[in-house]
């Protein structure tokens, strides 16, 4: 197989759960720090990487109803919580000797940059990896969102969405055996399937730019840089459904 990354610039996206591992709130150092060298291995093959992080470990927008607190107020809560997190991951990859940009939809200038897109991709270019804090900066407006905003705006050449299961399936394989497994898949079935993949927001914004997305397990040791290297792992969704 070719040494040559088929991605030069990546975009991931991963939750806020991930960095609880298997704590239902907060933050798994080991985990955290797991992560980071997945980014590591990809960052020495010379791929310039962007990351966006939800807030899931501290806090969800949408559990803002179930709170008796207004959605617009707890999504903005739910920004915060990614910054957060933001500052946790550039902690860990800094770590390990790689430079590290927080960029904020939301203005903290004590803490992140404000997010300016040459500036993200200047950082890029220079071998820094950024992280997308606060989503779009907008309530409603999910990070999955978020992320295929960035991705289109720094010119990313793959959405890569880090999870606990190795790619797309038909229904729960948590809760069904015999759920069935995609090794691609098309937007449009996504879509009409209301395959659980990202928000139709999401989707549809990168279908309409053609940004190829690849779900898979970011758990595995390895296997984010073999995505970006271009084996067949977890599940491509692409305009033709296939690889």
């Amino acid at each position: 197989m070719s040494q040559t990354p088929r991605y030069r610039r990546i975009l991931l996206k991963l939750s806020g759960e991930m960095l609880a591992g298997n704590k239902e709130f907060g933050f798994d150092p080991d985990t955290i720090g797991r992560l980071a060298n997945e980014v590591h291995e990809v960052h020495k093959l010379g791929v310039e990487v962007g990351l966006v992080i939800g807030g899931g470990n501290i806090f969800r927008g949408v559990q803002a109803d179930n709170q008796g607190l207004d959605r617009v107020a707890g999504d903005y809560m739910g920004m915060l919580a990614t910054a957060i997190n933001a500052l946790a991951l550039q902690a860990a990859l800094e770590q390990r000797s790689m430079p590290t940009r927080v960029s904020s939809a939301i203005e903290m200038r004590q803490i992140a940059e404000p997010y300016i897109r040459r500036r993200a991709t200047r950082h890029l270019e220079k071998g820094r990896v950024v992280v997308f804090a606060c989503g779009t900066g907008n309530p409603y407006f999910t990070t999955d969102t978020a992320a295929s905003l960035r991705a289109m705006e720094i010119g990313a050449d793959v959405l890569l969405k880090g999870t606990k299961v190795n790619g797309i399936y038909d229904s729960d394989p948590k809760l069904n055996p015999t759920a069935k497994h995609f090794e691609s898949v098309s937007f449009m079935d996504v879509l009409q399937k209301r395959l659980k993949v990202m928000d139709a927001a999401a989707i549809s914004l990168c279908m309409d730019n053609e940004l190829p997305i690849v779900v898979f397990d970011i758990g595995v040791d390895g296997n984010l840089k073999k995505v970006v290297m271009g084996e067949a792992i977890g599940t491509l969704v692409n305009a033709s459904g296939k690889f």
